[in-house]
């Protein structure tokens, strides 16, 4: 079994690749809307594909909030490789290139089973349990190290 490795994506394909994790977590899995899971965002957020090989196994994506705060959205693992430490892998990517952007602070929504899993990377949750698409979710926050 290949490492894994996360790559900003800078092309097409690999947004793609991205996508496909996605759709399989989220639509397929979860049972999310195609119409919620894709969005406006989708157009001009950084996307990140976690690789085994050249098999797409993880995606998050990037965007600003505010001048200072990065959203993190779209976190997903493929069910095998949960687990293994690609959602580690994800966030540390993500976190590196916010923080080369300037961004202080990011936040996510996560869903509430992987509130520890958030916890754990120095995510602290400063909301109450609310829903989105059906799905109980808080939202975290962290400040990043410059």
């Amino acid at each position: 079994m290949e490492a894994p490795v996360v790559v900003l994506a800078t092309d097409d394909a690999q947004k793609r690749d991205a996508l496909a994790v996605r759709q399989e977590v989220f639509i397929r899995e979860q049972g999310v809307p195609p119409a919620l899971e894709l969005d406006e965002y989708d157009q001009t957020a950084l996307h990140f594909v976690a690789y085994a090989g050249r098999r797409p196994i993880g995606a998050a994506r990037l965007r600003p909030y505010d001048s200072d705060t990065g959203k993190v959205e779209r976190v997903a693992v493929l069910a095998d490789w949960r687990g293994k430490g690609v959602g580690r892998l994800l966030m540390a990517a993500v976190e590196r290139e916010a923080a080369a952007r300037g961004f202080v602070r990011l936040r996510l929504n996560a869903q509430t089973h992987a509130e520890p899993f958030y916890r754990k990377l120095g995510y602290e949750t400063v909301s109450a349990v609310f829903e989105e698409a059906g799905i109980p979710h808080v939202t975290m926050v962290k400040t990043l190290n410059p």
